[in-house]
């Protein structure tokens, strides 16, 4: 196993969670929120780091990415995101790509669903997924809205996160009960959702009646913008 530096931060107020990894002095951040970036960046400055890459797993309708920041203060940071989802970004993602920093490899696997364009970071040696809203732990994010297929997000799921090694272990986009982490077999024996047939767990998403999102309005623009030139 290659060694590496961990962090998984919070953000209270959408919780959210950030992720920065590094290895031989090079980091990572995957879905950095905006008003977390002075925190993120004191962290990756106090840990002697050198930030290469700041990365979202799908073009998040909850929160402001920190990108478009992050890049205004460290020029040479590349912004990454999945090219399905249809936003900026200095490298566009497709599945399989991999995404090197230090002696770590990141494996690019889309699970659309949520969004059209949605990706897990798969650290394969290390066994970790950064699954963004694809799974969270006993749950998994909604389907009705930013072209969001409660089917395509199962058969994802099922084919592609679900046939990983079992001791994989989750880390998710957001957690509102206190849970940090879970595994691909703990989801895969009692996530609720997921547990359902494929037909049971369309109609159960389809009657959720969840509430329009609070800052999609604002979030969701400036996301397909990469955060840049956001004002808040």
């Amino acid at each position: 196993m290659t060694k590496f530096l961990f962090r998984q931060l919070y953000d209270a107020e959408t919780s959210t969670y950030t992720y920065l990894l590094g290895s031989n002095k090079e980091a990572i951040l995957i879905d950095p929120v905006f008003e977390q970036a002075d925190r993120d960046l004191k962290l990756i400055n106090e840990l002697g780091l050198q930030l290469k890459y700041a990365i979202n797993t799908h073009c998040h309708a909850d929160h402001v990415t920190s990108t478009g920041l992050i890049k205004s203060r460290l020029p040479h940071v590349k912004s990454m995101i999945a090219k399905a989802s249809g936003a900026k970004a200095d490298i566009h993602l497709l599945e399989g790509d991999k995404i090197h920093v230090g002696d770590l490899e990141f494996k690019c696997i889309a699970t659309p669903g949520h969004t059209d364009g949605c990706m897990c970071f798969y650290l394969e040696k290390e066994g970790l997924l950064f699954t963004g809203d694809t799974i969270l732990i006993r749950g998994c994010g909604r389907t009705d809205f930013q072209q969001g297929d409660s089917g395509r997000l199962y058969d994802g799921v099922w084919q592609k996160i679900f046939t990983l090694p079992e001791d994989t272990v989750i880390y998710p986009g957001h957690d509102y009960r206190g849970f940090t982490s879970s595994s691909v077999g703990e989801e895969k024996k009692v996530n609720p959702r997921f547990t359902k047939s494929k037909v049971d767990f369309i109609d159960f998403m389809n009657k959720l009646g969840l509430a329009y999102p609070r800052k999609i309005d604002v979030s969701l623009p400036a996301n397909l913008e990469c955060g840049i030139d956001f004002k808040p």
